[in-house]
């Protein structure tokens, strides 16, 4: 009899996480936290670490054609620096893991590693060690981020409560903009190589695709004011994706307001021009880095007139569901379409 195969793609990442979760325990004390949100949480005597890893590979994440080197490392440390910044908590350290085939030179590995340090610079993180192999295909980079921070002043996916304020920084769906015209622009010059990328008229998206950075920003200023955010998680995935993930952790439902959704002009055109819907593209786009993050009604005036954070709707008691709220009122239940990884 043949052994039953399960095929990854059944189960989505989210739920390969869950089904290989079941199988760890956890057994040191200082584990605070394993598996489960924007990184891992260690105590360290007075404070605690913060532990995020990520991996982006080429022909997945990124594609060489069209994303300069040194955007990429600086890129790869941000989605990392991203995730500490999730928890509330400051970076303070990277390793830096790189897989590379022998189409690369040391020039290459030198123009990646320029990006690396400038982000290493901007956010104030040293590159304290990491690992170098072959790959027999393209270029893998993993990085590991290691952040600090006060156990009681931690943000966790867990903690939203019902009647809480959902707050989002920036603005959505320039990256998935952004990528679509990079990727046109890559399929007319690989019909004509002539033809030089018209990319002058889009400089907003595409930089948000190639170069995101993570809002450290509103970390800084977080600790500046006073606040604590109930719940936070980054946009790395789509909105409506992270907004399930708030729910799922703290067993609650949300509503939010088309209205209120926060989206760039040149975003907003850009989509149209590409026959896409601007909403879904800020609903499902994915790779903003923002942050998605819910306050106390109490905390509203330390943040009613920041000039970066928007207020997109309210947290619902769980069986009251999630729902976005059209301009013209109408209730259409959320669903979550971001990026699948498999």
């Amino acid at each position: 009899m043949a052994e039953k195969r399960t095929e990854i793609s059944d189960l989505g990442e989210f739920g390969l996480i869950e089904h290989l979760k079941r199988g760890v325990n956890v057994k040191q004390s200082s584990t605070l936290l394993g598996i489960g949100d924007d990184a891992a949480v260690l105590a360290a005597g007075d404070h605690v670490k913060v532990v995020t890893t990520d991996m982006l590979l080429e022909g997945v994440h990124f594609d060489l054609a069209y994303a300069p080197l040194h955007h990429l490392g600086f890129k790869a440390v941000a989605v990392n620096v991203s995730d500490v910044a999730a928890m509330n908590a400051i970076p303070k350290q990277i390793t830096v893991s790189l897989a590379l085939s022998n189409r690369f030179s040391v020039e290459a590995v030198d123009a990646l590693y320029a990006g690396v340090s400038v982000a290493c610079e901007h956010y104030g993180v040293d590159l304290i060690g990491g690992d170098t192999t072959a790959s027999r295909s393209g270029l893998v980079i993993s990085i590991t981020a290691i952040g600090e921070g006060q156990k009681e002043t931690l943000a966790y996916r867990s903690g939203a409560k019902v009647n809480d304020i959902i707050c989002a920084t920036g603005d959505l769906g320039a990256a998935l903009v952004g990528l679509q015209i990079l990727e046109r622009e890559k399929q007319v010059y690989l019909a004509n190589p002539n033809m030089k990328p018209q990319l002058d008229k889009y400089p907003y998206v595409t930089r948000r695709q190639l170069k995101p950075d993570a809002r450290m920003d509103i970390i800084h200023e977080f600790k500046e004011i006073g606040l604590v955010p109930t719940s936070m998680i980054d946009i790395s995935d789509g909105l409506a994706s992270e907004l399930f993930h708030l729910c799922k952790a703290s067993e609650v439902g949300v509503t939010i307001y088309e209205d209120k959704l926060p989206i760039d002009k040149e975003t907003y055109d850009t989509a149209l021009e590409l026959g896409l819907d601007p909403i879904t593209c800020v609903l499902n786009g994915g790779e903003d880095y923002e942050l998605l993050f819910t306050i106390a009604p109490k905390d509203y005036p330390k943040l009613e007139k920041h000039p970066d954070v928007h207020f997109i709707g309210h947290v619902t008691k769980a069986e009251e569901g999630k729902f976005l709220v059209t301009k013209s009122g109408t209730a259409v239940e959320l669903k979550a379409q971001g990026w699948k990884h498999f």
